[in-house]
């Protein structure tokens, strides 16, 4: 089913970079200064931070602060904070902390969500609905993130039947948004343009977010693709920070600054000052004591302008 033209729609970033960037990291960024990365992020204009995980500190250390973190930032009006729970107790802890949403995580492949979460998608859905129940009269906005949407690195390829299937269980569930995550970077242009417009076919008033990775080199091709078919939401993390701890070869997500510059350079509004964000992904070295892979923030924007060289 062929989309309305996207070409006047705003499109949202949801900058995972706090918890998506940070939870492969080597080394712990202290707690201080996760704080005033966020903070610095949130005045670039993004629409939601996705600033950690209320996950066992013994599961990923590098987000052990969480509680911390998402209380000592500042919230600004237009910014919703999203964090990403795997239980109950996660999601209490989250909703103690105030969040504006909840980002829950389940596998399109068995194999994957055993070793990512230890669970099938089957057993991911009976925890989600319990989820849903602790989360009743919140007023939090419940998203979940469908990993291995376009392939799985264990199994393959995951079937397009399949994952609507899931999507149809998701909201069926009450779930109020979905992410579709290119967990590996398996994905392709044609493919992410079919998937979307069958999503958006199916289910128009549902939020759905693409999630990308760049591990071989065709992020931002796939981001195009996906708003070509009428997706207006992506995840990013600044300076392409990232990936899953288990699956192998995730390493990479699609690179804010980039993405941004890519749909600016297109005259298609992203709601972020570009020159504010490449300020705070220029500090990212520092931060986390080597260099990024983003483009943009080394290159500067394509309307960057030389002097000729002398004679």
């Amino acid at each position: 089913m062929n989309q309305p033209s996207p070409c006047h729609t705003k499109i949202e970033i949801n900058e995972v970079a706090p918890r998506d960037g940070l939870q492969i990291e080597a080394r712990f960024v202290p707690t201080e200064d996760k704080v005033r990365w966020i903070d610095a992020l949130s005045t670039t204009g993004l629409r939601r931070i996705e600033a950690t995980s209320f996950t066992s500190p013994k599961a990923i250390p590098n987000l052990r602060d969480a509680a911390e973190v998402v209380t000592g930032i500042q919230r600004r009006e237009g910014v919703d904070i999203t964090v990403l729970v795997p239980n109950v107790i996660g999601t209490e802890r989250a909703l103690a902390c105030q969040v504006d949403e909840i980002n829950l995580v389940m596998s399109a492949s068995n194999s994957h969500g055993l070793a990512n979460l230890r669970m099938t998608p089957a057993q991911s859905l009976e925890q989600f609905a319990a989820i849903l129940d602790v989360t009743q009269g919140s007023g939090v906005f419940i998203n979940a993130s469908l990993s291995t949407a376009f392939g799985c690195p264990f199994e393959g390829e995951v079937p397009e039947a399949r994952v609507l299937e899931l999507v149809e269980q998701l909201i069926s569930l009450g779930i109020q948004g979905i992410t579709l995550c290119d967990t590996t970077g398996m994905a392709n242009p044609a493919q992410v343009k079919r998937l979307c417009e069958a999503v958006l076919g199916r289910w128009p008033e549902t939020p759905f977010t693409l999630h990308f990775h760049n591990t071989r080199g065709m992020g931002l091709a796939n981001a195009l693709a996906a708003w070509q078919a009428g997706i207006t939401r992506f995840d990013a993390s600044l300076g392409g920070l990232g990936g899953c701890p288990f699956a192998p070869g995730a390493s990479g997500n699609v690179c804010t600054e980039d993405l941004v510059h890519m749909f600016e350079a297109m005259g298609v509004d992203t709601g972020v000052d570009l020159d504010a964000l490449l300020e705070v992904a220029a500090t990212l070295p520092d931060l986390i004591g080597h260099d990024v892979p983003g483009q943009v923030v080394k290159a500067g924007k394509s309307t960057r302008r030389y002097a000729m060289p002398g004679r």
